[in-house]
């Protein structure tokens, strides 16, 4: 399974989150327009994509550990694909948003499977490092999704996004059906009751490391997420950039995530992942600070979010690929379960920061700029007050 073919399908398959957000990201001023409505709407086109994959993720990993991973990943591509097309013929923001729902709930099935397929095939340690070179190809995706989402708009308006959605879904379910065989070799009969479910979550949630780690992920990405939801809004509506090339200061951001996670990648064979998440922290509790300084200050220029926010993305290219395989790790028999539970906090918590940021957008940066920094903040805390202690605690042992 160690293969080239199949490296390249589960890159593809973390990827489904950041191309529903990213690709749309320099339409999201002029939707405003188009379906008359305001920021915080149009916003909730994102957000309430994070919702619909925060709740998938408690049905996937269940699912697969009952079913095994790839008939329920074939089945969630095909509910993208479907609920992508609606999307294109949304004639209203409330249908957009529900079909944004539908489109999460597949899209879904990429990453939180994926991500187990990846503890399957490599383990606990290996995982850290398979994690962080995928994320640095997955990188790709945000680096140049809203460039060719800036150039389609332009060219043939917002929903040529959304059909390009699509089309991305199919290629990949091709893929999966064709390359990517089966890798669950516990499958669970009992996995999908809902006492076991309960059990498996109650026991996650009580294991500190699995709690730590999680957090820390989760924060790390809400800040991220943060980021992606004010970020065209500040630079396309504040700041005065053109939408076909919003892309293009957008893929300055993304640098810091491409850097934070190949740095994390050559790393990790020689550092302990909790020294990365730890030093990943310190540097995303530092950007926030000088992002949230330079707002209030009213330095309303495109230096003062631009370099800040690549030292967040880069914050979470060190955090959350370690985070991940640290959360994961202890449960080789339920790592579908764990990979469920950490994908539904890391979406949950970043639809709530995303929400946040289109509720109390002002035409300032502010706003995104406060939230960014409490969510670094918190993933600084979470890190050192539970994961790096437990990871410390003898009697914190893993489970094998």
């Amino acid at each position: 399974m160690e293969r080239p073919a199949v490296a390249l399908v589960l890159t593809a398959l973390v990827a489904y989150g950041p191309l529903s957000t990213d690709l749309y990201l320099p339409s999201l001023p002029a939707m405003t327009v188009a379906f008359d409505t305001g920021v915080s709407s149009v916003q909730l086109t994102l957000s309430v994509f994070m919702w619909g994959f925060a709740v998938a993720q408690l049905i996937y990993g269940p699912l697969s550990d009952r079913l095994g991973r790839r008939p329920v990943l074939l089945g969630g591509l095909v509910l993208y694909v479907l609920a992508s097309m609606a999307c294109v013929l949304a004639d209203s923001i409330a249908t957009l948003i529900a079909a944004r729902f539908l489109q999460a709930l597949g899209a879904c099935a990429g990453p939180v499977l994926g991500r187990a397929i990846v503890r399957d095939i490599y383990g606990r340690e290996r995982a850290a490092r398979a994690l962080s070179f995928m994320a640095s190809g997955m990188a790709l995706v945000p680096a140049v999704a809203p460039i060719l989402g800036g150039w389609l708009h332009t060219v043939f308006g917002w929903r040529a996004n959304f059909a390009a959605m699509a089309g991305f879904g199919a290629l990949v379910l091709l893929s999966v059906w064709l390359i990517l065989a089966e890798t669950n070799r516990w499958r669970d009969a009992g996995a999908t009751g809902p006492r076991r479910i309960l059990r498996n979550f109650i026991r996650l949630l009580g294991h500190r490391e699995f709690v730590g780690h999680s957090l820390s992920v989760a924060f790390s990405f809400a800040a991220l997420f943060s980021v992606i939801s004010g970020l065209s809004f500040v630079v396309i509506d504040v700041l005065g950039v053109a939408e076909r090339n919003f892309g293009y200061v957008f893929l300055f951001v993304v640098a810091g995530y491409i850097t934070g996670t190949f740095t994390s990648g050559r790393l990790s064979r020689r550092l302990p992942i909790e020294r990365l998440i730890r030093a990943g922290g310190l540097i995303g509790v530092t950007a926030g600070l000088v992002m949230a300084a330079l707002a209030w200050a009213g330095v309303e220029r495109i230096w003062a979010v631009m370099i800040p926010a690549s030292f967040v993305f880069m914050a979470a290219g060190l955090v959350m690929p370690n985070g991940m395989a640290g959360a994961i790790g202890p449960f080789p028999t339920m790592a579908g379960a764990a990979s469920s539970l950490l994908g539904f906090l890391q979406m949950g918590l970043a639809a709530v920061g995303g929400y946040l940021v289109g509720l109390f957008h002002d035409g300032t940066t502010l706003p995104m700029a406060v939230v960014v920094l409490i969510c670094t903040v918190l993933t600084f805390a979470a890190h050192g007050l539970l994961a790096h202690r437990a990871g410390a605690d003898p009697a914190s042992g893993e489970e094998t």
